[in-house]
């Protein structure tokens, strides 16, 4: 399958929710070779659905792609998309793994949620799916444990 209307290269609207956010994929140029692919997030926001309040985080999402990979643009737009969703923490980063691991069929993926305290408690967040392959390097996430992130 090869997609055909992709976000790259034309100007898009920021999505009204993540429901309604377009993730797009593209063909991997090495399914054959076992890779880390990594990205982050270093200023994701959300909604307190009780409060309506701010919620912020770190999210690093590492994946070891099959057939497809996800395009970046696409994911950026999906991201920016929770910006006024209203989700608790654990829902928001397991929802973005559940997506990203239906879209992507990937033979591994995991995603880390570091979310900054609210009410003095900082909630981290991990969900993975699949087999790491061995001899495959899998770096530290590279976000320090709270103190003050």
């Amino acid at each position: 399958m090869t997609e055909t209307t992709l976000q790259l290269g034309q100007a898009s609207a920021l999505p009204a929710s993540p429901e309604a956010a377009k993730l797009d994929r593209v063909p991997n140029p090495h399914p054959d070779t076992d890779y880390l692919a990594r990205f982050t997030v270093p200023e994701f926001t959300s909604l307190c659905p009780v409060t309506g309040q701010p919620d912020f985080a770190i999210l690093v999402i590492d994946y070891v792609p099959g057939q497809w990979l996800v395009e970046s643009k696409s994911l950026k737009l999906y991201m920016h998309s929770f910006r006024n969703h209203g989700a608790f923490h654990e829902d928001c980063t397991v929802a973005i793994g559940k997506r990203l691991a239906d879209l992507l069929e990937p033979r591994y993926l995991r995603i880390g949620g570091y979310w900054y305290p609210r009410g003095g408690i900082p909630i981290d967040v991990f969900w993975q799916t699949g087999e790491l392959p061995k001899n495959l390097w899998l770096p530290d996430q590279g976000v320090a444990p709270y103190r003050a992130r």
